[in-house]
């Protein structure tokens, strides 16, 4: 079965109770391993090495009910997410320099501005489905595929160009295998890239409220990218991440108003992985209101 496996299937890994799909991107000779198939996670940003003896391709049946229930959960996480915003609507509106005039039933001629995103990623499949959630969740996007490596080279030129809210720069990452060596970056596949973006992102906006970051993936190196400028990072439990918990984490901070800062709980109530997967430190909201909407 090894020698059927090829660029593009869909594969899980035997040592590791087949818990994960993903794609195999290449084959190919890895230092001191020997041939390896090279794989990128199907819905976590996970990226690994495995020989091809580990490895067993999956049939269309199984992928799709891996999918169903990727989906399924996307689904029930974006409805709590419109029934959220529901809820805080009202209290948002009551709040802030407008809220006398709200008051006196008003509230029809304000507007809401949301704050907008820059994103990076890795990973130009899923930059593609973000690029689509983010538009189903109202916020203004602007997505760039830039693998980890070169994203510190060109994200002051994207700062400086779509003056974002919010960055995040995300892919794929994760612990060289059988190394339990966390606090050593050098352990990690990508992380060391991500620190290196959000160094050059600070140099350009050193205020954290000004220029919000997510930076990570799965199994990145949390407290060097909190050290390093970002506001919230993976992973605190090096455990995986879920490839949407960036863009709701996004979501939450677009539409949270300016007048409030996000603590940890705020944080979890937008992500399925929970503490284990992003962490961060308080963090104002980027939603701002307006008034009077325009006549035309």
């Amino acid at each position: 079965m090894a020698g059927r496996i090829g660029p593009g299937d869909v594969v899980a890994r035997i040592s590791h109770q087949q818990d994960i799909l993903f794609r195999v991107m290449e084959i190919g000779p890895v230092e001191g391993k020997g041939t390896q198939a090279i794989l990128k996670g199907l819905d976590v940003r996970l990226a690994a090495d495995a020989p091809l003896s580990d490895l067993v391709k999956k049939n269309p049946s199984e992928i799709s009910r891996c999918r169903q229930a990727y989906i399924r959960k996307n689904s029930d996480l974006m409805r709590r997410i419109f029934e959220r915003r529901a809820e805080d609507h009202s209290r948002v509106f009551m709040r802030g320099p407008f809220s006398s005039v709200i008051a006196g039933g008003q509230e029809r001629d304000f507007f809401e501005v949301p704050g907008t995103v820059l994103h990076l990623d890795g990973d130009k499949e899923y930059l593609e489905i973000c690029r689509t959630t983010y538009s189903q969740l109202g916020i203004k996007a602007t997505t760039m595929p830039v693998p980890e490596k070169k994203q510190a080279d060109v994200v002051i030129d994207y700062l400086k160009q779509y003056k974002p809210d919010i960055l995040i720069l995300t892919g794929h990452d994760g612990l060289i295998k059988n190394n339990k060596e966390f606090r050593d970056i050098k352990n990690y596949r990508h992380s060391r890239y991500f620190v290196e973006a959000v160094i050059k992102a600070r140099e350009y906006e050193p205020n954290r409220d000004d220029l919000i970051i997510f930076a990570g993936a799965c199994q990145s190196h949390y407290e060097a990218l909190i050290d390093a400028g970002a506001n919230f990072a993976s992973s605190p439990g090096r455990v995986l991440i879920h490839a949407f918990d960036p863009v709701f984490l996004a979501e939450k901070l677009a539409y949270t108003s300016i007048f409030d800062a996000l603590s940890l709980r705020d944080i979890l109530s937008n992500t399925i992985t929970g503490t284990e997967g992003v962490g961060g430190i308080e963090t104002r909201g980027c939603l701002r209101l307006g008034y009077p909407k325009g006549s035309y």
